[in-house]
């Protein structure tokens, strides 16, 4: 009898450790999805998704997780590698490469289905392939661009940029010095993470930073494309006094309320920033989008798109995969674009009408689509030690005047080719 006893007990326990999500015999599946959606728009688009697909799902249930961006990184590897991941995960694809090569991430090539494959440009997908595999679908993007005091501009009679004739980066730097004047500035940088707006803008100019050789190993340069942004950003402090120094260290946000108060002619944020710009700016306060300024490869810029992925250890892939699929269909990336005020990857959704209005500038971020690339730094294993130890620090010294080119060039170079060789032994 006692033997019986422990050997139920046992099964117990081992029923009780399955990670992922589970069912029971006789019940449905239940799939743990979570998401990082933040904005109140966002999170209701998302969790109705969740509850139509469970409507008509009577066999595969989702349960909606919320999550947050400020803490997925280390949430995820700590969920890993107890055992308890969700199934379906909501993250960013410059975070997914030490997910991807240590085993955390499903496979997804032979899951997905046809029509998304394809709905999706190349492009897109390379961002979230890491040797042979696809780890995570892209699914929303967003470009920087430059919101502009309309008024401010009109008033200045300078040439206002489009997507098809941009401002380069020289002409930028010549144009924030006239907007200027006595306690204003023509543009206000907010690079309190700074590393990743720096290097996405650079491919315009052509910069790429990360080289990988043909033993497949990567390696830091920061050659004459690199210089271009750093340059700029750095002259406009120093030399021009055309950029305040005072929001070098502010996030995107934090700048809003000089934008409104008359303080800066233009701030770079990405393109989600303009439904905070809804909600706070002033009555009467006319604002519009204006492309990121172009250099030698055009209007080119690095994104990390948002992305969707399955646990390796879910036991339930092929289902996770079902509702990625109906979660990403065209109409329902669309609401999932709307919510975030971003643009869809999908071809079909992107073509939406309500992505090409005048209204809040949706045309002038969809006329950009096209030039969007992976990130620089989206395929290499250490980028987020490199980020934090190095390039972030070095970074903010160069734009505050701390250290010249020549020193920002041999930490990024030597002291970031140190932390990026131990991940490639």
């Amino acid at each position: 009898m006692r033997t019986r006893l422990l050997a139920l007990v046992v099964l117990l326990l081992l029923a009780g450790c399955s990670s992922g999500g589970g069912s029971d015999d006789d019940g449905p599946v239940t799939l743990r999805f979570q998401s990082l959606a933040w904005q109140e728009e966002s999170v209701t688009a998302n969790r109705e998704l969740v509850k139509e697909w469970n409507a008509t799902h009577a066999d595969i249930k989702v349960e909606y997780v919320q999550g947050s961006w400020e803490s997925v990184h280390d949430q995820l590897l700590t969920s890993f590698e107890g055992g308890e991941a969700p199934d379906i995960i909501h993250d960013a694809s410059d975070d997914l490469a030490d997910f991807a090569y240590g085993g955390y991430l499903a496979d997804l090539t032979d899951l997905l289905p046809a029509r998304l494959k394809s709905d999706i440009p190349q492009r897109s997908w390379e961002t979230t392939t890491f040797g042979d595999g696809v780890y995570g679908v892209p699914f929303l993007q967003e470009p920087r661009v430059l919101v502009a005091n309309a008024t401010w501009l009109k008033r200045s009679g300078e040439r206002i940029p489009t997507p098809e004739h941009p401002w380069s980066w020289a002409e930028f730097r010549q144009i924030t010095k006239r907007l200027g004047g006595p306690g204003t500035y023509g543009v206000a940088w907010p690079l309190k993470e700074p590393v990743s707006a720096t290097l996405n803008l650079s491919l315009s100019a052509g910069g790429q930073l990360f080289h990988r050789g043909a033993d497949g190993r990567v390696t830091v340069r920061f050659e004459a494309g690199d210089e271009v942004v750093p340059r700029t950003v750095h002259d406009q402090v120093a030399a021009d006094h055309s950029a305040s120094p005072t929001t070098l260290g502010s996030g995107g946000s934090d700048t809003l309320p000089g934008f409104f108060g008359g303080r800066y002619a233009m701030v770079p944020l990405g393109f989600s920033y303009r439904q905070q710009i809804v909600q706070q700016a002033p009555k009467g306060f006319d604002w519009q989008v204006l492309p990121a300024p172009a250099g030698a490869d055009g209007l080119a810029q690095g994104v990390s798109p948002q992305t969707l992925s399955v646990a390796e250890d879910s036991p339930y892939k092929k289902e996770a995969v079902a509702f990625l699929d109906f979660l990403l269909r065209p109409k329902n990336m669309v609401r999932l674009a709307l919510g975030d005020w971003m643009l869809p990857t999908g071809a079909q959704a992107l073509a939406d009408p309500a992505l090409h209005t005048k209204k809040d500038d949706w045309a002038t971020g969809t006329a950009l689509a096209a030039y969007l690339r992976p990130a620089p730094a989206q395929s290499v294993r250490g980028y987020p030690e490199w980020k934090d130890k190095v390039a972030t620090p070095a970074f903010q010294e160069y734009y505050s005047g701390a250290i010249d080119l020549g020193e920002l060039r041999t930490r990024l170079e030597k002291d970031g080719n140190l932390v990026l060789a131990r991940y490639q032994r």
